[in-house]
């Protein structure tokens, strides 16, 4: 069993006079709304352990929040899909050129990347090249596919973080020692309403079939998914007609945007701006697009359908190369499949609604996939990863 030690009884970092050093920079980099997240709440508590810290690099509002200078936005760069990427091939690569020069013009002292590795990986070549230093908090997903990046991460890369336990095995098979520091949702994932009082302060009906809309944080995902998440809804109100659809509004987008979408179906939804988590926690069931919310759906406990649809080349090339029955974090960190996936042309509005009515008409079925999902948080390990990361990456500076 691998364990995390408390963190009273691990090696502290402390905190450190400003007025008796020289300030550091850092730069760091996350390409996704996820990324946006995980990065601020690092931020926040490597500023705790030294206020002088300088930070600059790429993000979204969360990392700006932190006082993160932000060269480029994380929602620029946001893809889904091999094929989807070279819509935006110019300006990733224009934004990439742009940091390597800040890596001589700034010099940081550290490097810090986030996931997001078609990116991070060069980038983390480049600081290796110039004598910088690179921590990479949260490893990208190669025990799914392209394992052979392990050895740039291990060539390029000072210390990993990673937050899933069975990846301190995938490295260490290949003589890679990382830090476990358990997964920095633990944290996040709270509520501040009941499932009632969620309803009553969002306007919703409190005693109707709620079912949440997660078309996920990328626009080109929500424009995949969205049109058979409605098609869904519309069918689920004609078979339920006492049910009532809510979406949480990711910050990466623009609510314009999601009503423009909708008003092309005959369905209501209620689209809700911040309080992610407490409206999640309103939901019967979930339609959630594959990527963290799903794990943040588990660890609210709602039962949910994962659903994926990229472009078909992007499909294709993917399965060649990915090596995991489920795509689903959920189903990966449960070692089966607890939850469905629809995935491609499963993802149908057809399939979505025949889905979604055999779980709420199931009574026995619901429960269990609810006590599955409790099983998750157990797996995860303690509270505490942010904590964690920031010891780690303030002690290589």
């Amino acid at each position: 069993m691998l364990l995390i030690m408390p963190l009273e009884e691990k090696k502290t970092i402390p905190l450190i006079n400003a007025a008796h050093k020289k300030n550091k920079t850092i730069m760091i980099v996350a390409g996704e709304a996820s990324g946006d997240m995980h990065g601020a709440n690092l931020v926040r508590e490597m500023l705790k352990i030294d206020p002088a810290l300088n930070f600059y690099g790429i993000g979204g509002n969360k990392l700006r929040e932190e006082g993160v200078e932000l060269l480029a936005n994380a929602s620029d760069m946001a893809v889904v899909g091999l094929t989807e990427v070279i819509s935006k091939l110019g300006s990733i690569l224009k934004i990439m050129g742009m940091m390597k020069r800040s890596l001589d013009e700034r010099r940081p002292d550290l490097v810090i990347l986030i996931d997001y590795p078609d990116f991070n990986i060069p980038l983390a070549k480049a600081a290796k090249k110039r004598g910088i230093k690179v921590f990479y908090y949260i490893s990208p997903q190669v025990w799914a596919w392209r394992k052979g990046r392990i050895g740039q991460i291990k060539k390029t890369v000072d210390k990993m973080a990673v937050i899933l336990p069975f990846e301190v095995d995938t490295y260490g098979q290949e003589g890679f020692a990382v830090n476990y520091v358990g997964h920095p949702l633990l944290d996040l994932v709270k509520l501040n309403y009941s499932k009632q009082e969620s309803r009553k302060k969002f306007g919703l009906a409190e005693n109707k079939i709620t079912i949440g809309i997660l078309p996920g944080s990328r626009l080109s995902e929500v424009r995949k998914l969205m049109p058979e998440l409605l098609r869904a809804a519309e069918i689920l109100t004609q078979r339920m007609p006492d049910v009532q659809f809510v979406l949480p509004l990711a910050d990466t987008l623009e609510e314009i945007i999601i009503t423009d979408i909708i008003s092309g179906f005959n369905v209501k939804v209620k689209i809700i701006s911040g309080h992610t988590y407490d409206v999640i926690s309103c939901a019967d069931l979930a339609l959630v697009a594959s990527g963290t919310a799903t794990l943040e759906t588990a660890l609210l406990g709602v039962p949910m359908i994962i659903v994926y649809k990229i472009s078909l080349l992007s499909y294709f090339i993917g399965r060649l190369f990915v090596h995991v029955k489920n795509i689903g974090l959920v189903n990966i960190i449960a070692g089966k499949t607890i939850v469905p996936e629809l995935i491609q042309g499963d993802a149908s509005g057809k399939r979505i609604a025949g889905e979604a009515l055999a779980i709420l008409t199931n009574g026995e079925r619901k429960q269990e996939m609810i006590k599955e999902l409790e099983a998750i948080r157990a797996r995860l390990g303690e509270a505490g990863a942010a904590i964690r990361a920031a010891q780690i990456a303030c002690g290589m500076i």
